[in-house]
């Protein structure tokens, strides 16, 4: 069996607790929008921006656009929603949004400190569904590569992004080890890629299905023992 020279992660929900900085930076833009637009009905809330946004990207799901595009669409439809149509303050929100969504991200307790203790001895990427760039929320310097999947118009678990991901890191299907939250998303697509995985199951959720990761841990810090068994 090849030794592991590399490690992708998964972001969102793997790293850090994506909904909550997404709600923050939702509630930071949503105070903005009554601040300049003082007649904005009470009714307009958090989860009224996130049906918008997630009406806009169902309408969209079929063309190649970036987390970024939807986002702005969505609030250029929330000044139409309030009658107050304003291209630049759709701008302006969605600027202040995209800030407090990368600047305010918290990471979980034991991911620097596993990333610290694998800095130097591994080289490391991230391989996300998201659009989180790791030089943005305070990652810099950590990872070697970063594969998107709103640049190749393809998700996970499509076996085609860990390709991508291979062709990055420059090495084989057997020198990668995948780390992600998601079953769906980084298990099964890591196993249909022909990569090892490792499912982060934080909060110890039944495996209802007839798959199994290759290993299974509850913490970050337990990402070392792993690697030492495969060693």
């Amino acid at each position: 069996m090849d030794k592991i020279t590399t490690i992708s992660f998964d972001a969102d929900d793997t790293l850090w607790d994506f909904d909550g900085v997404m709600r923050h930076a939702l509630g930071c833009a949503l105070q903005e929008l009554c601040r300049f637009v003082p007649s904005t009905p009470d009714s307009l809330s958090i989860a009224t921006l996130i049906a918008i946004r997630n009406r806009v990207a169902e309408e969209q799901k079929d063309r190649r656009v970036t987390h970024e595009a939807i986002r702005l669409e969505a609030f250029r439809r929330t000044l139409q929603f309030i009658g107050m149509p304003n291209e630049c303050l759709a701008a302006h929100l969605h600027a202040l949004y995209l800030k407090h969504r990368f600047e305010d991200i918290q990471f979980f307790d034991d991911v620097l400190p596993a990333l610290n203790a694998l800095r130097g001895r591994y080289s490391m990427g991230v391989l996300s569904n998201g659009n989180t760039y790791p030089d943005r929320c305070g990652l810099a310097g950590y990872f070697q590569f970063v594969v998107l999947a709103q640049d190749y118009g393809i998700r996970k678990p499509d076996p085609r992004l860990f390709e991508v991901a291979l062709g990055h890191a420059g090495c084989t299907k057997r020198q990668l080890l995948h780390v992600g939250d998601s079953f769906q998303n980084d298990v099964i697509g890591a196993k249909q890629a022909g990569v090892r995985s490792v499912w982060l199951n934080r909060q110890g959720t039944a495996n209802d299905t007839e798959q199994q990761p290759d290993f299974e841990i509850a913490s970050l810090r337990e990402l070392t023992e792993v690697l030492e068994h495969l060693a």
